[in-house]
């Protein structure tokens, strides 16, 4: 049996945060959700992009019979038994909420399409919907649902972490720990003089990540590969801090990617930062609203504010998106790809990808300059601003026009 895993229609739902990669590309937990559905299948799936990053990202077809999974989903090897036991030849299972969450086919049956699976094309294309009634994982299909699902995900990952390789502990003298058989530390992390709360949750420490003198890290945490936790932050639980990203304040709940930066104080709650980005000295995210009422985002597909079904919700940011120096964002906001925020106030709650400016206007933030940050910010990191990557900056800036209008 070949295997695929797809994006459904919560590719639209994940914007800012799938307008630069596809849906499986996301980090929660430890991993990517690719990643994990790698580690679990029995043979490497390929991997399906729709929309205008098709060409960018997707494999090959398969040829001849697949089974095929929605990414979104936080797959367990119980729940892959599931599907695929309940799954006839040219079928699909859809759940009450009308996201597909499998099908198997073949390649003559079946063509795959550009754009996210969704229950109107595997019916049109003839397959059989078959009732699947069994519970379902915790799946991402909004960008809250990333940081809700983080502690979940992140178990999930470390038990499969520990069961591959060794722990190589903490070895500094001066670093208090509580709950030491609870911490995962892989080879060449640094980490000094730091005080490591693991009794509410386990923490991992990646390769050659650095935690400087004086952080606190408490509860569960996924500090990633090169990462640096800077002198004196204060790290509240169920975060993830991506690969080489510099994080210093105070951060909980939160997920970044990778590849960005909030190096100093300021507080990160409840939000989701996308790759590239950089949050300036002394920014601050509110993640309640003062009447302690559910949190409306912006949705894309709706052109306009959604429930969360949360009262916690701080920043969602896209992509090489920045921020300067004291900036404050207000509950629940959506910042795009390649914004540029700054100035006194609270900017809007809602800030188009291409923005440049605050709270007193925004104008537009010219392709070509935003195009020339990014090459210098990645070089940085001694990565290539690739034909690639300016290829996929330009799709997002045509499609998001309209919001800058």
């Amino acid at each position: 049996m070949q295997y695929l895993i797809f994006e459904g229609q919560s590719h639209f739902d994940l914007y800012p945060l799938t307008m630069t990669r596809p849906l499986w590309d996301l980090r929660v937990g430890i991993s990517k959700l690719h990643e994990k559905w790698t580690h679990l299948l029995p043979a490497p799936p390929a991997k399906w992009a729709s929309h205008y990053l098709h060409p960018y990202f997707s494999d090959a077809a398969p040829t001849g019979e697949y089974t095929a999974f929605n990414a979104a989903f936080i797959p367990q090897a119980d729940f892959i038994r599931d599907l695929t036991e309940a799954l006839a030849p040219n079928s699909f299972l859809l759940s009450d909420a009308g996201h597909v969450i499998a099908f198997r086919t073949d390649s003559e049956s079946f063509s795959l399409p550009v754009e996210p699976i969704s229950k109107a094309i595997v019916a049109d294309a003839g397959l059989k919907e078959v009732a699947y009634t069994d519970a379902l994982p915790p799946a991402i299909h909004h960008p809250w649902d990333i940081f809700q699902h983080n502690r979940h995900a992140f178990l999930l990952d470390l038990e499969r972490i520990r069961a591959e390789r060794p722990n190589h502990g903490i070895q500094d003298a001066h670093t208090t720990v509580y709950g030491r058989d609870n911490i995962f530390v892989e080879e060449g992390a640094n980490i000094k003089a730091a005080i490591i709360d693991a009794e509410g949750g386990p923490v991992y420490i990646g390769r050659h990540a650095t935690i400087q003198p004086g952080a606190i890290i408490q509860n569960a945490h996924a500090i990633l590969d090169h990462a640096t936790i800077s002198m004196g932050a204060k790290l509240r639980g169920d975060s993830t801090i991506g690969p080489w990203s510099k994080v210093g304040g105070e951060v909980g709940n939160s997920v970044i990617q990778g590849y960005s930066n909030k190096a100093h104080d300021g507080y990160l709650g409840n939000s989701v930062i996308g790759h590239w980005c950089n949050l300036g000295a002394d920014t601050n995210t509110s993640n309640l609203k003062n009447n302690y009422t559910e949190v409306k985002v912006w949705n894309y597909p709706k052109h306009g504010f959604k429930k969360s079904g949360t009262i916690f919700c701080g920043l969602i940011m896209g992509d090489h998106s920045k921020c300067g120096i004291n900036t404050m964002f207000n509950t629940g906001t959506v910042v795009g790809v390649s914004a540029n925020v700054f100035g006194d106030g609270y900017p809007r709650n809602f800030i188009p990808s291409f923005s440049w400016g605050g709270p007193k206007g925004v104008s537009t933030y010219r392709l070509d300059k935003a195009a020339e940050t990014a090459r210098i910010v990645m070089a940085r990191r001694k990565i290539e601003f690739s034909q690639t990557d300016y290829d996929i900056l330009t799709n997002v800036f045509a499609e998001t026009a309209q919001y800058r209008r």
